[in-house]
C-alpha cells in the first residue's frame, strides 16, 4: 500500500509539474498574441495617418493647381512664346535622366491610392529642366512635394515637378524648352532622390509616359 501511494504521489507530482509546464506555455502564448495584436494595431494606425497625410496632401496639391488656372485665365499669353502645347503630345522630353521607379496609375503601396505622376529616380544634384516653354505659376515648398515648381503652358496644361533640392525660378519668370528650372532632390520628407513629375491639363492628372518621347535617358554616374 505504501509502495502504491509514492507510485501515486510521484505521478501526482509529474502530471502537476506537466501541467505547469502547459500552463506556462499557454501564458507565453498568450503574451505573444498580445504583443502582436498591438503590433497590428500599431502598423494599422501608422498606415491610417500615413494615408490621411498622402489624401491631404493630393487635395491641397489639386487645389493649388485649380486656384492657379483661375489666376492664370485672366492672365493673357504672352503670342511671341505662345505654342499649341497639345501639338507636343508622344514628344515631350523628359524633364529629368534616371529611372522610372514609380508609373502614373499605380498603386501607391497599401494605401489605395494611385500615383498621379510619374517618379524618376537618380542622384541629388542632377538637373530637371521644363519639358516645354511657358511661364511660372509656382515655386515654393508644398507639404508632400517639397520644393515643387509648376509651370504653365497655357490652353489648360501644365507641368509639376516636385521633391526638387534647389529651384532656379520664380513665380512669373518665362521657361523654353529644356531650360533648367531645378536640381533633383529628396525634398518634402522623401527617403529617396529624384523627380516627382507630373502633367495636368485643367487640372485633371495626364499620364506623362503617353506625352514624352521614349524613356528617360539613365542617369550620369
Amino acid at each position: 500500500l505504501e509502495s502504491d501511494i509514492n507510485l501515486k504521489t510521484q505521478n501526482l507530482a509529474e502530471l502537476r509539474d506537466t501541467q505547469k509546464e502547459k500552463f506556462g506555455a499557454l501564458q507565453e502564448q498568450k503574451l505573444q498574441r498580445k504583443q502582436l495584436i498591438a503590433r497590428i494595431s500599431g502598423q494599422l494606425a501608422v498606415q491610417g495617418n500615413e494615408l490621411e497625410h498622402l489624401q491631404e496632401n493630393e487635395k491641397q496639391l489639386q487645389a493649388l493647381v485649380y486656384s492657379l488656372q483661375e489666376v492664370l485665365s485672366d492672365i493673357p499669353a504672352d503670342a511671341t512664346r505662345h505654342q499649341s502645347f497639345k501639338s507636343l503630345k508622344g514628344k515631350l522630353p523628359w524633364p529629368a535622366n534616371g529611372r522610372l521607379s514609380r508609373r502614373f496609375g499605380t498603386q501607391r503601396g497599401n494605401s489605395g491610392l494611385t500615383w498621379q505622376g510619374v517618379m524618376i529616380s537618380a542622384p541629388e544634384g542632377g538637373r530637371v529642366k521644363a519639358v516645354s516653354q511657358g511661364r511660372v505659376a509656382f515655386a515654393d515648398w508644398l507639404r508632400g512635394f517639397g520644393l515643387l515648381l509648376i509651370v504653365d503652358h497655357g490652353d489648360g496644361y501644365m507641368s509639376l515637378y516636385g521633391q526638387n533640392q534647389a529651384l532656379y525660378k520664380e513665380v512669373g519668370e518665362w521657361v523654353d524648352s529644356e531650360e533648367v528650372v531645378a536640381t533633383l532632390g529628396a525634398s518634402g520628407g522623401q527617403t529617396d532622390a529624384g523627380l516627382y513629375f507630373e502633367l495636368r491639363y485643367k487640372g485633371r492628372p495626364q499620364n506623362p509616359v503617353k506625352w514624352c518621347a521614349g524613356k528617360p535617358a539613365a542617369a550620369p554616374g
